[in-house]
């Protein structure tokens, strides 16, 4: 008798199986059954809770600037894993690269609860072209490069002469690749191959395509979908070489190569089962048929880890089963390893968030200069659910000189940040939901994916270490000590770092056996000039050798051609007298930028003794205001050198038998001598701590602290051995000008030509989520673009763009 299943039923009981096969295969369940992936879950687990990433996303106030504007910034530092807000790293670093890499702008900015904002100048010496600005932490330098955030800028230079054109004159080229599923051909075994076709400017093209065997027949053909991405199947077979022709929209023709196809090997295919599970099929073709374990590890970034195995058989063909309620949102990595446990296929697959920031703005659509403008924001996730959220706001004027804009914090987050290389409109996958974007999405995970971890760190023997350490308490100035004679690195030396600072710090380390040193300074801002030396009374042969704090590795995503629509040259030319005349009439006071004193102490804290010179009588050296007036040193002479030695105040009438550690304005000075030469009548003030202080490795029998009137060592002569070098601090924080126009001031002559209205990088809405930001339009009339970026302390992230017009005010 022949039973007949209706669809529907047949489709439940598919899925029933499927999900027993997923609980069977692919969950902790199984890992306490089986050593290898019990070891695997473990080993993982361990790395993950070690190699905690980092996700920065940074908001920049506009995509175009010219030579002399201001580029403003908001950066986000979220947990990779969750995108939350991660306090881990307390200095963000910013660069902006040209096309050969050389950084043209370096700055170093705060960042408090994983979020830090600050501005750095267009260089009047950059020659007009497009720029790449990234951004990391010293703490992501210890992962690949393209972790690191990345985006394009265009800088314009009006005053020299430049090509609105390059890449016009420059043969025709296309960057044309090809990403067989899983990574690999295999020779009889039909694969999923994706393809990405760029042209210069960095955008995919249309063409017709053909694989071509040796004989140069046609195999396959195959266009792409959209931006220049598609696929096709494909079935190597024997030794043939194949190779791929392209057809562009001029009738040009190109020859690339394909992928070549390995006698051996395996090959993946990920695809969706039902709607509620994901089918891995892994077919291997292998020199021996006896029975190999295979395993398989999902992850997305590095959470909702899976872990599966099967056994290969004679048939060469596996399938794993997994559960997408178990998978994470966005991108996860699906693994597969042979049973030496070395990787051998790798695909991404994207999981839709279900949750995004909606964010709303309520601006009236036109103005008149210098008017008021009240924009209310009000954010919320769901239909109607307020969210507590924290936004940057940038309001600029878009003139007619277009470029793209940038990409938004929510595609950047789930779909730029965990792909390699430039994704063309990163937010059209978001925007129209459908089969066919499901499609272009996946083609996408094939033709932009990144082996995201080094498995052989993962399952390495041993647990994980790493060079750059998250730099949570301040900013880490890196050194090597090494000998004059032979640049042989110097071990186990004391090493001081200082500068003129009110109040007084010092940094002290010991270097290690390659002659390193590490100084984490707190609360450093601005420029400075810091000194390095090692104990001179001791160690007089070594030098230093500092490191700078920027990356040295680059990423290998290109920069797109740059290009200028030669008839907008009178919009450039008002644009460039503009921002002459704007940062003519900026006030000074908001040019600098000023670092705020946040502690008076010295960092040895409050001092046992304090004496004020100018409070005495004044003796003519400081040899006699040391005996007379300073009770806790006693000035001792011996072999014709001076010495001071300190009272200890836990034991009186004790005294210690070494020299304290002496300061000037904070510099340490190691010879007494030089001390007792001072002219008494430059210092302002002397502060004793008259017991051991231990700072880091080290241990002083008490200090002695000397101030001048203006903490610049007023003619003090260093030793020549010290280094004294310009170093750059964490910037001050910069207030974002903007005039108001609140007391019948409209009618001011003072011109007022800004084209950036507002920025505001730190908008926190209420409970209700709400907020309100009011400012003044400028003499500019036109249409502004009001961008607006946010997340919420859950890592739910949204944008908004609303415009409004300017007119001229009636006289």
């Amino acid at each position: 008798m022949i039973i007949r299943l209706s669809e529907k039923y047949t489709m439940k009981i598919r899925t029933l199986i499927y999900g027993l096969l997923a609980l069977a295969f692919c969950g902790p369940i199984y890992a306490q059954d089986d050593a290898m992936l019990a070891s695997m879950q473990q080993r993982f687990g361990l790395y993950t809770e070690r190699a905690v990433q980092e996700k920065m996303y940074v908001h920049v106030d506009r995509p175009f600037y010219l030579v002399g504007e201001t580029i403003w910034f908001k950066a986000y530092n979220l947990n990779g894993a969750t995108h939350r807000f991660l306090d881990l790293s307390k200095v963000g670093y910013l660069e902006i690269l040209d096309s050969e890499n050389n950084a043209v702008v370096q700055t170093k900015f705060s960042m408090i609860d994983g979020r830090g904002n600050g501005s750095v100048l267009a260089p009047s010496t950059l020659v007009s072209g497009k720029y790449k600005l990234r951004c990391y932490t010293n703490w992501m330098k210890n992962f690949s490069v393209d972790s690191y955030f990345e985006t394009s800028i265009s800088i314009l230079n009006p005053f020299v002469r430049f090509d609105p054109d390059r890449a016009s004159k420059e043969e025709t080229r296309y960057d044309v690749q090809f990403f067989p599923e899983g990574g690999r051909l295999v020779n009889g075994i039909e694969s999923k191959v994706a393809f990405r076709a760029v042209g210069m400017d960095g955008k995919g093209f249309r063409f017709k395509g053909a694989v071509l065997n040796q004989q140069n027949e046609t195999v396959r053909e195959f266009e792409p979908e959209m931006n220049g991405i598609g696929f096709f199947t494909f079935k190597p077979e024997g030794n043939a070489t194949y190779k791929a022709a392209i057809t562009d929209s001029k009738g040009q023709r190109f020859e690339y190569e394909l992928p070549k196809a390995e006698p051996q090997g395996y090959v993946m295919e990920v695809k969706d089962s039902t709607a509620a599970l994901l089918k891995v099929t892994v077919t291997a073709r292998r020199e021996s048929e006896e029975p190999a374990n295979v395993y398989m590890l999902s992850h997305t970034r590095q959470a909702n880890a899976l872990f599966g195995k099967k056994i290969l058989g004679g048939n060469g063909k596996v399938i794993f089963v997994l559960e997408k309620a178990k998978m994470g949102e966005g991108i996860s990595h699906i693994t597969i390893f042979n049973e030496r446990l070395k990787p051998v296929c790798e695909r991404l697959y994207f999981k839709r968030p279900e949750k995004q920031l909606m964010i709303e703005a309520q601006i009236n659509n036109a103005f008149i200069t210098r008017e008021k403008v009240a924009m209310n924001l009000s954010a919320g996730v769901g239909q109607a659910l307020p969210a507590w959220s924290n936004l940057s706001v940038a309001v600029y004027l878009d003139d007619s000189i277009q470029y793209q804009s940038q990409t938004d914090i929510h595609s950047y987050l789930w779909l730029t940040a965990d792909l390699k290389g430039n994704i063309e409109s990163p937010g059209y996958y978001f925007k129209n939901v459908s089969k066919d974007t499901d499609r272009q999405l996946d083609n996408l995970m094939l033709t932009h994916g990144w082996r995201r971890l080094n498995w052989d760190r993962v399952f390495g023997g041993q647990l994980v270490s790493f060079e750059h350490l998250p730099e949570y308490d301040g900013h880490f100035i890196n050194a090597r000590l090494l000998n004059k004679s032979d640049g042989a690195p110097a071990k186990n030396k004391d090493a001081f770092l200082a500068s003129l600072d009110v109040p007084a710090r010092l940094y002290v380390d010991r270097s290690d056996d390659n002659g390193r040193v590490k100084f984490e300074v707190r609360q450093f801002v601005g420029p400075k000039e810091i000194t390095l030396q090692t104990d001179l009374a001791n160690d007089t042969t070594y030098r230093f050798e500092v490191a700078s704090p920027f990356s040295k590795q680059f990423s290998t995503t290109a920069i797109p051609s740059f290009f200028f629509d030669k008839n907008l040259e009178n919009q450039l030319l008002t644009r460039s007298i503009n921002m002459q005349t704007a940062n003519a009439y900026l006030p000074r006071l908001y040019t600098e930028k000023k670092a705020v004193l946040t502690d008076s102490l010295p960092f040895f804290g409050m001092p046992d003794e304090k004496y004020f010179l100018d409070d005495f009588t004044r003796f003519p050296t400081m040899e006699e205001v040391l005996r007379e007036y300073v009770k806790g040193v006693l000035v001792r002479k011996r072999q014709k050198e001076f010495h001071l030695r300190m009272i200890d105040k836990l034991l009186p009438n004790t005294y210690y038998t070494t020299d304290p550690l002496m300061l000037l304005d904070g510099i340490p000075v190691f010879d007494a001598d030089k001390i007792i030469e001072m002219d008494p009548l430059k210092v302002k003030k002397i502060e004793l701590l008259s017991s051991r202080y231990f700072l880091g490795p080290m241990t002083f029998t008490g200090i002695v602290s000397f101030s001048t009137y203006r903490g610049d060592l007023s003619g003090f002569e260093l030793d020549p051995k010290v280094l004294v070098m310009p170093y750059e601090g964490v910037q001050a924080q910069r207030e974002f000008y903007a005039p108001r126009y609140d007391n019948n001031n409209a009618n001011s002559r003072i011109a007022d030509f800004r084209n950036l209205l507002h920025w505001a990088p730190n908008v926190t809405t209420d409970k209700d989520g709400k907020a309100t930001i009011e400012f003044y339009t400028s003499d500019q009339t036109g249409r502004y673009q009001v961008v607006i970026q946010g997340i919420t302390p859950d890592g739910i992230a949204g944008s908004k763009t609303v415009s409004f017009d300017v007119k001229k005010r009636s006289l």
